[in-house]
């Protein structure tokens, strides 16, 4: 070979790849963005657990546990204010974001309407969960769990 045919000699050109995974417009999107979740905290008095529980039921809520825990007033100063005990229970609930705020503005009119009803709500966001078919429990998926 002579000297020009060498600097002359091009590199094959690749053609790109069509890819295997090209989506039809006919077919479904499984994989949608997902719903985020919140962790809703709720304290109340313990004779309107049950009721607030219930309520927060309506939200589509599947996951919900609670806890006894004890106001931090003293005695004399219950006593002072014509209160019997500070017992409450704590309420951990996980909520689709979109429906948290609802859930909030709900739960305020029940907490200034209710007759020794009143409590405090605020919401605190997930940043990540393990497990796919967990997280589907939990936003109330049922398409996709249904699916599968």
């Amino acid at each position: 070979m002579s000297e020009e045919q060498n600097t002359k000699k091009r590199t094959p050109v690749r053609k790109p790849r069509a890819r295997a995974a090209a989506k039809s417009p006919a077919v479904p999107a499984r994989n949608t963005a997902p719903q985020k979740l919140k962790l809703l905290i709720t304290i109340v008095n313990r004779e309107k657990a049950e009721f607030y529980t219930d309520l927060l039921q309506t939200f589509s809520v599947n996951l919900q546990f609670s806890i006894s825990a004890r106001g931090t007033a003293t005695s004399e100063l219950l006593q002072l204010m014509g209160l019997e005990e500070n017992g409450k229970k704590v309420i951990f609930s996980l909520i689709r974001e979109d429906r948290a705020p609802a859930a909030l503005r709900l739960l305020g009119e029940k907490f200034a309407t209710v007759r020794n009803g009143k409590g405090i709500a605020y919401t605190v966001p997930l940043s990540g969960m393990i497990g796919v078919a967990l997280y589907r429990f939990l936003c109330d998926n049922r398409k996709a769990m249904k699916e599968e």
